[in-house]
């Protein structure tokens, strides 16, 4: 806690993250992406970035729609008040409109979660969740719980309770951002649901034994590991001296994004060790495997490096160094 508040707060008062526009767009097209890809939306980064443009994308018309709703509903983020059912309900509407025939509702019927033919999680029966969700945010409206550690809980509890027919992990994750962002607006541009997907066997393990131990410390845990890591990625990135270029560097849709920082730290770490994987580059780094292989990929693209032998025994070679 003590790490995410002081990282927290040096992100958004000691950095020019803030004033990063451009991050914050690709963030939140990350943030989208993730959330609906844990639910098993197809579509890539570059595909959402365009649904959210207006281009057209070859994809299920079901990921497409999920998509809209989505940036309809994070577009939307700052007006709701996190302890309010009204607004609870709008926000699912949003993200489920045209997908499901109770959007914006309570669930009517039961529901469980199955893993094969095995039910491990099955949610309150319906005629007890608005008095169950109604409780919920009244004790966390008077809760003296940090707002981080209180946004572990309430996702945790949404899940548990499983409030709706569908859509219950999209609004669980969006609600534990709302409550982040009460308490420091940075949160809205901060893509913390890529972290939760890159480590989703961890996230519906740690739901899963939450649940099954009606104890939520576990579930607490994982979020402070991914809010920290979320925050500490975007530190490494040089804000104040990225440069913006139309023709390289990593891309969301067809708009070019901030490389410098993560993208020069993963070459100088090549040319001292060129044979580092990816995963080692992110640990060193303080980042994610992922966000070093996008950097990875703009730099083959950009003719900066090129990859020799096999993904298990080859080796990177920087072009500026031959």
């Amino acid at each position: 806690m003590a790490k995410i508040v002081e990282s927290a707060t040096r992100l958004d008062l000691g950095t020019g993250f803030r004033l990063d526009i451009r991050l914050h767009r690709e963030n939140r097209v990350r943030s989208i992406c993730s959330s609906l890809a844990i639910e098993g939306n197809q579509l890539s980064e570059a595909e959402v970035a365009d649904v959210i443009n207006g281009q057209p994308v070859r994809g299920r018309p079901a990921d497409v729609r999920e998509v809209k709703n989505a940036h309809a509903a994070y577009d939307q983020l700052l007006t709701f008040d996190p302890f309010d059912v009204d607004d609870f309900l709008t926000a699912h509407g949003l993200l489920t409109q045209g997908l499901i025939r109770e959007s914006g509702v309570f669930r009517s019927g039961d529901v469980a979660v199955y893993e094969g033919d095995t039910p491990v999680h099955v949610g309150a029966r319906p005629q007890f969740v608005p008095e169950l969700i109604s409780d919920l945010f009244a004790w966390a409206r008077g809760s003296d719980l940090h707002p981080v550690l209180l946004s572990a809980v309430v996702h945790c509890e949404i899940e548990t309770i499983h409030p709706f027919a569908d859509g219950n992990g999209r609004i669980g994750r969006l609600w534990q951002t709302l409550i982040l962002v009460r308490w420091k607006e940075v949160f809205a541009s901060l893509p913390m649901e890529s972290v939760v997907f890159e480590n989703r066997p961890q996230y519906y393990q740690a739901l899963r034994d939450s649940q099954q131990d009606n104890d939520a410390t576990g579930f607490i845990e994982f979020c402070l590991q991914a809010v920290l890591a979320t925050i500490e990625e975007m530190l490494v990135v040089d804000h104040s001296t990225a440069r913006i270029s139309d023709t390289v560097g990593d891309r969301v849709g067809d708009r070019a994004v901030r490389t410098v920082g993560v993208t020069e730290s993963v070459v100088q770490l090549l040319r001292d060790d060129p044979t580092l994987s990816a995963a080692t580059i992110a640990k060193r780094l303080g980042t994610t495997s992922r966000t070093v292989e996008r950097r990875l990929a703009a730099l083959k693209a950009e003719g900066r490096v090129r990859r020799e032998g096999s993904a298990r025994a080859g080796r990177w070679m920087v072009i500026d160094d031959e």
